[in-house]
């Protein structure tokens, strides 16, 4: 392991790529995305066929809770086993690769993949950790996704991981050098997924990556850069992900001590430059289901005296149903983003008179799930992505689904493999 990384959290890894079949059908995208639409996962079951692909790696959330979902998990390690039996992959030593991917609205994002020592992660509030979460972690959307990984061989990943790297020292040199690299893969992503292209990093290029992440990492940087005298160094946030990279860290846990947890101790990821111009935040809007719209107003009301409907002065929160689209505002409501203000009631209303709430990304899908009977969907503007790092390192972990990069189609494809057992 390259010992210039050794107090950065973020290393070169052994790469896993998949050799000998098609790509396109190989790389799908994350698991968490299209979940209130099993429609786009039966296209992308249509269209991978009998294809080798990552789609029989991974367990879509819109799968979770059903009968046949522990049947399931065995066939994923099982079809693990089979690739790597097949000789499927093909295996990058100690590596980070450089990642373009030209995304569906036709701008440029960059990324570098390697791993993280989750060791040096922590999604608990208050962290003080070299990397950490960016927002509050679901418990119970943890047990599932170790259930997968805890007989898992392989870990695909799609947690994309920040650094505010505002001088935009460390991955956007790389552009230019390009052809002093290796070509890796190179292909169209399915459903509006645009294009990605990677490249395995020079020994020298590696070395560069280290040198500029260790100045970013210097306590007397980062306590200028944020007016952060004695607050510990925040060198990453989890961008997108965070879900996915806690279950890596609780499985970690349950393997700490055994043969099998060195190689559980690290975790893919791609690495973005928070400055990066194609990302863009995106609110991460909410539709309940199963409820009635106009009590469930009523009682938001009711739960914030002094709350109103219609436009006025406090937060606005903008909902609608099969019959309504109005906005409800709140005075000196209890959290600076809407997003927790509506969160904090749902969390406590919604276990009192059932229904479920589902996290959905994009503003049309919003409305149209909310216009249907027995749902409504409350749509949230987004933060502004330069309040993100001195927001985690003042006052800690932002409420959970805050914030997305970008739209579905943009998340992180699965592509990159890695052992962990």
């Amino acid at each position: 392991m390259n010992p210039l990384f050794s107090s950065l959290g973020f290393f070169p890894a052994d790469i896993l790529t998949p050799q000998n079949c098609d790509l396109s059908k190989w790389s799908v995208v994350a698991c968490d995305q299209y979940t209130s639409q099993p429609e786009y996962w039966q296209r992308v079951e249509a269209y991978v066929g009998d294809a080798p692909s990552a789609l029989r790696l991974i367990l879509p959330e819109s799968k979770l809770g059903r009968a046949d979902t522990q049947q399931t998990i065995h066939q994923i390690n099982a079809t693990m086993e089979q690739y790597l039996k097949e000789g499927l992959f093909q295996t990058w030593k100690d590596s980070l690769f450089y990642v373009e991917r030209w995304l569906d609205n036709g701008t440029l994002r960059r990324g570098l993949v390697g791993m993280v020592d989750l060791e040096q992660y922590d999604y608990t509030p208050g962290s003080d950790a070299l990397i950490r979460a960016t927002e509050g972690t679901v418990l119970s959307r943890i047990p599932p996704r170790v259930a997968v990984r805890r007989g898992a061989a392989l870990e695909l990943p799609h947690v994309l991981m920040l650094m505010d790297d505002a001088d935009k020292t460390v991955i956007e040199p790389l552009t230019l050098e390009t052809g002093e690299m290796e070509q890796v893969y190179d292909f169209d992503l399915m459903e509006r997924g645009g294009h990605i292209t990677g490249y395995k990093l020079t020994d020298q290029q590696v070395d560069y990556v280290a040198a500029q992440l260790a100045e970013l990492a210097r306590p007397e940087v980062f306590e200028a850069k944020y007016n952060a005298p004695g607050k510990a160094p925040l060198l990453f946030a989890i961008g997108d992900g965070n879900h996915s990279l806690a279950s890596a860290k609780a499985s970690y846990e349950e393997k700490k001590g055994t043969p099998e947890g060195e190689l559980a101790r690290y975790a893919l990821v791609e690495l973005n430059n928070l400055h990066d111009e194609s990302l863009t935040f995106e609110a991460i809007h909410r539709v309940c289901f199963g409820v009635e719209p106009d009590k469930l107003i009523s009682a938001m009301l009711d739960y914030y005296p002094g709350s109103f409907l219609g436009e006025g002065e406090g937060q606005r929160i903008a909902f609608v149903t099969q019959n309504r689209e109005e906005v409800i505002t709140v005075p000196d409501a209890p959290s600076q983003l809407a997003v927790g203000t509506l969160q904090k009631f749902l969390d406590d209303y919604l276990p009192t008179v059932g229904g479920r709430v589902d996290y959905i990304h994009g503003e049309d899908v919003t409305y149209d799930l909310g216009k249907q009977p027995g749902n409504i969907g409350f749509l949230l503007l987004p933060m502004g992505k330069d309040e993100l790092f001195s927001t985690v390192i003042f006052d800690g972990v932002l409420p959970r689904k805050t914030f997305s990069m970008g739209e579905a189609h943009d998340k992180r494809f699965y592509l990159e493999a890695r052992r962990i057992r």
